[in-house]
């Protein structure tokens, strides 16, 4: 594996399953692959699982870690090119790309959607930069349209707690007063539709996904007609993406909010979510409470899936 974007970039899913839980079961079975080499944590924007996780996993392997906040701790970058650079931007990221990769073997790169421009966004113009000029592998620490580290977790965590070989999954909408990105729901769905899980999604009318994402999950806009017979509710906020209205919220209606009543439709549902979360936004504080709920063990295995992922970059 040369870079880790997506689910695509993993030749085989289940063997993939079958080393991430290998490496949970013994974090410290490759301690010494990454003896001697650095791992490079770029962040465009705020974290906190995928850094502290992605820095566990690379210790775990034994490596030395740097972390840049790039608004906080550097130049403000310009990323596009024909840019007349007389404002604040002082350097540009074709020139910061190279001098950053030669200080490390590996880079894991963190940049949201900026909702100015779909196409760009879509097109992942950060993310590609650095694969194309670094000249080191690169892996998402969360990207425009995916959040691969969080949906490969996300299958552990599910894997984990299953108690039958074909359980329904649904991944709801819910409301939030903020517009975010797509990123987690089509990373979400794409890792989902990569299974032989039945998988649902539901939102309100306005919020469909990219097709290149959703592709043959079911689509159900009555949100508790889907969550019948349910074995996992994974909860998320995300903003339009269709346009003229891509990047804007259309709702915050809260009949959305994840509550007991609507566990009560499933099969005794675990809740997941990816954390942080507005509780009685997303969801109730006595559903993210119950014995059910499962996102801190869900964030726990952010290491697990970072440490995959890095040991195959490594052995590249």
């Amino acid at each position: 594996m040369k870079h880790f974007t997506c689910v695509k970039d993993i030749d085989n899913l289940s063997t993939a399953l079958e080393e991430a839980f290998e490496l949970k079961q013994n974090p410290f079975m490759y301690e010494t692959l990454g003896k001697n080499k650095t791992l490079l944590m770029l962040f465009f924007n705020s974290s906190l699982r995928t850094r502290l996780s992605t820095q566990k996993a690379a210790m775990n392997l034994g490596m030395n870690v740097i972390v840049l906040d790039v608004n906080q701790g550097a130049w403000k970058l310009e990323t596009k090119r024909g840019v007349v650079m007389d404002g604040d931007k002082a350097e540009h990221i074709l020139e910061a790309i190279p001098v950053m990769a030669s200080y490390c073997d590996l880079i894991g790169v963190r940049s949201f959607a900026r909702f100015e421009n779909k196409i760009e966004d879509y097109e992942e113009m950060i993310l590609q930069q650095f694969i194309q000029y670094a000249g080191k592998p690169v892996f998402s620490m969360e990207s425009a349209t995916r959040h691969p580290l969080q949906s490969f977790a996300d299958l552990i965590t599910i894997e984990q707690f299953k108690t039958k070989e074909r359980p329904k999954v649904v991944l709801t909408w819910a409301p939030h007063p903020n517009a975010l990105p797509q990123a987690v729901a089509n990373s979400f769905a794409e890792w989902m539709n990569e299974t032989d899980y039945e998988f649902v999604i539901t939102h309100p009318e306005g919020y469909e996904l990219a097709p290149q994402f959703v592709q043959q999950a079911r689509v159900e806009y009555n949100q508790r007609k889907a969550f019948e017979g349910a074995d996992f509710i994974y909860a998320k906020n995300w903003s339009a993406y269709n346009d003229p209205n891509y990047g804007k919220v259309l709702s915050r209606d809260r009949s959305w909010t994840v509550d007991s009543a609507k566990m009560a439709l499933t099969n005794n549902a675990y809740f997941m979510h990816c954390l942080p979360v507005r509780r009685n936004m997303i969801v109730t504080d006595e559903v993210i409470e119950s014995p059910r709920s499962i996102v801190v063990a869900e964030a726990a295995n952010r290491v697990v899936s970072a440490q995959a992922v890095i040991k195959k970059l490594l052995f590249n």
